[in-house]
């Protein structure tokens, strides 16, 4: 069993019903698969929602949060973005904390990525990526 860990495009794209990623959601929840939200992602789906006042979309991002699970950070989460963080600026390749955070969380929880940003994380280390969109 795999837990995908989903980005805050590949929940937009669900919210929005997008057929390749509704259609893949059904196929990796039928095989058991589990999904979670890092606290992060739903920070960021959230804030967006209600800035730009899109309340049918924010009632279904709320529908979605009761089945999916929001996970939480803990402070091997923390010290993990830590060294995501000084492991990039060595390399003089930085990323957003958002995504250095997202990919913690991942990491640390042994989570599987789904995003369609795989730039955004091509160049953290032992981080595993799907892209449900292609």
């Amino acid at each position: 069993m795999t837990t995908y860990a989903l980005d805050s495009n590949i929940i937009s794209y669900i919210i929005r019903e997008n057929g390749d990623v509704i259609t893949r959601y059904h196929e990796e929840t039928g095989l058991g698969n589990e999904l979670i939200i890092p606290p992060v992602v739903y920070y960021e789906v959230q804030r967006w929602l209600l800035a730009k006042s899109l309340y049918s979309k924010k009632r279904a991002f709320d529908n979605f949060c009761q089945n999916v699970e929001v996970g939480n950070f803990d402070f091997a989460v923390w010290n993990k973005a830590s060294e995501i963080y000084a492991d990039l600026c060595k390399q003089g390749k930085l990323a957003d904390d958002a995504d250095i955070f997202i990919a913690a969380f991942c990491l640390v929880n042994g989570y599987t990525l789904v995003t369609n940003n795989v730039r955004h994380f091509e160049n953290i280390s032992g981080l595993n990526i799907v892209n449900w969109k292609n």
